[in-house]
Formats: structure tokens, C-alpha cells, sequence
């Protein structure tokens, strides 16, 4: 979470007999236009130059471009006495707006941005309307995280011919009942009492540490179909409860018997248990670390020829996008504030260059054609660049585009808490694939930005972390509770 303040320096003095007494509004632009209010300042008293000190919370989203706009008004005097959440903004006269998007701020080394006020209209003409500065602080709880080390003991054997290999999935009872996924371990081989990796979970996850979470301890199938061995419902506080006492707690299974589950033998103990701040992702942005984005597009012959308005290449000359450059626009629409120069090195593989050669590593210059075919038929050979791979500051953003059989794909992306082996038996050090079926986001689903996008932070994060590389902090200030 992200609290902005805001201060404003010349403002138009709409008073006569006094100055202004301003007050801004922040809302969040969303994708049909319509604005949403975020939050209202107090409202400062005879003042151009104001400095508010009531903050706007807003929630940090890397995947989405967050387009963000400010109001200030001059309250009108009788209102002074009103709370401010419930003066209509109608009655108050306005003294210009400023708009950025929220990435804008957040990699700036200062972590703020200084804007000019416009009238509704957009034209300034030659008029000064003054500017509004927009300061950036995460909250402690951005950076606060639990580190634990967990076992479990006694599992439930689910497999025949050897020993379960399991692991854990965490997940978040949200307010609807429901839950979502927040963490899940390595898989375990053949294993009855595993000890997992040291897992680290942050308050941005799991809320606070008296919110539920449901523990699921599943048998890994190379399926996909994942059996359930147990599993428990504990919060952050059990948890830490678990590890003073020093007991286990046990799983459990659902029964058809009077509705009540099944205790069974198997028992998940916590063998450490640590609260601790760590440097968040966007303490490196704002210290000059940088996404350098560059597309590889596929020419393979299943695309289609470009020529016939089915292919996947087709350059429609009414302007509407084919599936790859709306995957290129829309991710590197929200890329292109953590590089610098905006500049995306644009590559092209499966096609024939301009000298009538096959090339699968070519500069995308839109005179290739289709050569040969676009589904995977090396996967071995994939998997070994990938945990070579791993060691590197990358990370790999596959979009499937077309209705091609993409299962290889999908074990790439390693999701399946299982990370991808070479041939030589070497295991990748981390998980640096995120793969989405474009035909999901045309079946609206899913948003291609969020699905590709959303674990890149973790990425990140996880390759600094295992290097002990910290950010050089250049902004200063004590961050916000």
C-alpha cells in the first residue's frame, strides 16, 4: 500500500477579500473512464502555497497501468465547519486538475512529482494555475513479512508403487468465503515427513495475522491432478503459537459423516517462525534498478499468411490490432515506466529474412515471412536454456497466440510447484517463465497484462533476495504506519 501526500504551490486566489482555502480530491481512472474517488485532504485556510496533511491511501499494482487524477477546489467558507467526505463538490469553486499515472511516481528516486494545473478543458493558455507536488511513502506493512520453516510429520501415503510427494499450497479467506492462493512450497519427493524450504510470507498477503488461512498439503501429479493428502485452517498467530509451544497441529479431511472432518495422524509443525522487514520491490525501482523489456515474436508457419485476413500476421488496414500487437502494446504500456528510455529491442524467430534465409534469432524489421511450424518440439532442449537461465536477472513472458495445443507450455511455467530439471538433473534455481493462452483473454477471463505480469515482482525479488543485493536507497523518510 502506497500513501500519497500532496502540496500545492501558486494557486489561483478565488477569494477577495482573502486567499483560497484549497482542498484536493484524488481519484483512480478506470479503463471506461468513469473516476473513482480514492480520497479528500482537509482543507487549509487562507492559503496558495498549501501543504496538506491528511494522506490518500491507494494500492500499488504493477501489472495495471494505474492512471491517477487530482481536483483542487477552494471551499467555499460556509462549508468550514462540514466534514469534508460530505461537501458536494459541485458547490465549491474549482482551481484546476493535474493527472500522471501512479508508476510515474514510484520510480522516481524521490518518490515525487511535481505536475501543473490545467482547467477542465485541457488548454492552460498563458495562465498559471499553479502545480501540485504528489509525494509517495509505502506503508511498514509493504515491507513487513513472516519467514517460517515448516514440516509435517506422519503423512497419509497416496501413491501405490513408492512414497507422496507433497507439498503446500496457502491461500487467504477473502470476505466472500472464498480463498485465494497466496503461497506454495517446492514439491517434496517421496516423502512422509518433508521439511520444506524456508517460505516467506508478507502482510500484503495474508492481511494481518489473525486473518484465517487455509494450509492444503497436496500429493504432486505430473498430471496436474493433485491429490490431497490433509489440510488445516490457521492463522498467522497459530502459526507463530505453533512454534512457541512447540506442538503440531493436525490435518484434516473432509468426511461425508455429519458433516464434520476427518483428524487425521499427519501433523504440520513450525520449526522457525521470524517477523522481519524486507526491502520491497519498489524500494529497487526507486533506486534506479530498471525492466528492460524486449519481444520476440513468432513467424513459424502457423501463423498464417499475412496476406489473408485469418492469419494470426495480418495487418488489418482499418487499424484493428492482431493478438500480437495487442500482447506487445498492452504489456509494454505498463513496462515502459520502469525503463528509462522507452526504447524495446524487437526480435523475430521461425522465418525467412530478407535474403530468402531461415533464421530463428533475426531483427523485426516486417519483411519476414512464415517459414515453418509454431508449437513446441523441443521441449528438453527448452527446458536445459531455462535452468541455465535461471541464474540470470530475466525473467520470460510467453503469450500463446492462436488455437495451437499449448500443454508444453504450460510445464514450463512450473506453476505446478514442481521447478523445471535438465537433462543433466540440474534443477533451476528459480521460477522465471509466466505462460497465458491468449484465447483466455479473448474469452475474457483473464487480462493478458495481469496473467503475464503478475508474478514479476516476485521475480525479481527473489533473484536480488538470493544475491543479497540491496537497493541504494536515495529518498528519505521514515515510511508511513
Amino acid at each position: 500500500m502506497l500513501q500519497l501526500s500532496l502540496s500545492a504551490s501558486n494557486l489561483l486566489d478565488r477569494d477577495i477579500t482573502s486567499k483560497s482555502d484549497p482542498m484536493a480530491v484524488v481519484y483512480a481512472k478506470k479503463i471506461d473512464g468513469k473516476l473513482e474517488e480514492l480520497g479528500r485532504t482537509e482543507v487549509v485556510l487562507n492559503s496558495l502555497n498549501p501543504a496538506w496533511i491528511e494522506k490518500v491511501t491507494v494500492a500499488f499494482q504493477f501489472e495495471i497501468v494505474q492512471p491517477l487524477v487530482f481536483h483542487v477546489y477552494d471551499v467555499d467558507t460556509k462549508y468550514h465547519n462540514i466534514p469534508v467526505k460530505t461537501l458536494k463538490l459541485k458547490d465549491q469553486e474549482f482551481l484546476g486538475e493535474a493527472t500522471c499515472v501512479l508508476s510515474e511516481i514510484v520510480t522516481k528516486q524521490t518518490w515525487s512529482l511535481t505536475l501543473n494545473l490545467h482547467i477542465k478543458n485541457g488548454h492552460t493558455g498563458l495562465r498559471n494555475f499553479g502545480a501540485l507536488t504528489i509525494h509517495a511513502e509505502e506503508t511498514v506493512a509493504s515491507r513487513s513479512c513472516v519467514e517460517m520453516i515448516v514440516h509435517c510429520s506422519h503423512l497419509d501415503n497416496k501413491d501405490i508403487f513408492s512414497k507422496s510427494d507433497p507439498f503446500l499450497r496457502i491461500s487467504r479467506i477473502i470476505e466472500t468465503g472464498g480463498s485465494v492462493p497466496i503461497f506454495k512450497t517446492e514439491v517434496v519427493n517421496n516423502n512422509l515427513n518433508p521439511i520444506w524450504k524456508p517460505l516467506c510470507l508478507s502482510v500484503q498477503q495474508f492481511g494481518s495475522k489473525d486473518n484465517p488461512l487455509i494450509i492444503e498439503c497436496f500429493d504432486f501429479n505430473s498430471s496436474g491432478n493433485h491429490v490431497l493428502i490433509g489440510k488445516l485452517q490457521k492463522s498467522v498467530a497459530d502459526l507463530e503459537k505453533l512454534h512457541k509451544e512447540r506442538s503440531g497441529a493436525n490435518l484434516t479431511l473432509p468426511s461425508s459423516h455429519h458433516g464434520r472432518d476427518k483428524v487425521l495422524k499427519g501433523q504440520l509443525f513450525v520449526d522457525q517462525f521470524c517477523e522481519k522487514q524486507q526491502y520491497s520491490f519498489l524500494d529497487y525501482i526507486s533506486s534506479g534498478s530498471e525492466l528492460n523489456f524486449i519481444v520476440a515474436v513468432d513467424f513459424t508457419a502457423s501463423n498464417g499468411n499475412p496476406r489473408n485476413p485469418d492469419s494470426l500476421h495480418y495487418i488489418d488496414p482499418s487499424g484493428r490490432l492482431n493478438s500480437y500487437q495487442r500482447a506487445i502494446l498492452e504489456v509494454g504500456e505498463v513496462i515502459q515506466f520502469y525503463d528509462s528510455d522507452r526504447r524495446f529491442p524487437a526480435w523475430g524467430f521461425g522465418g525467412r529474412t530478407c535474403d530468402g534465409t531461415t533464421s530463428h534469432c533475426f531483427n523485426l524489421n516486417g519483411s519476414a515471412g512464415a517459414f515453418e511450424d509454431g508449437v513446441l518440439t523441443d521441449l528438453q532442449e527448452t527446458k536445459d536454456a531455462l535452468v541455465r537461465t535461471s541464474d540470470l536477472p530475466l525473467s520470460i513472458l510467453i503469450v500463446g497466440v492462436g488455437g495451437a495445443d499449448f500443454t508444453q507450455m504450460e510445464v514450463l511455467d512450473a506453476d505446478d510447484g514442481r521447478p523445471l530439471e535438465s537433462s543433466t538433473g540440474r534443477v533451476a534455481t528459480r521460477d522465471i517463465v509466466q505462460f497465458v493462452p491468449m484465447r483466455e483473454v479473448h474469452s475474457g477471463q483473464i487480462s493478458v497484462v495481469q496473467a503475464l505480469l503478475e508474478e514479476l515482482p516476485g521475480q525479481f525479488l527473489t533473484y536480488m533476495r538470493g544475491r543479497d543485493i540491496k537497493p541504494c536507497l536515495l529518498h528519505v523518510g521514515p515510511t508511513s504506519t
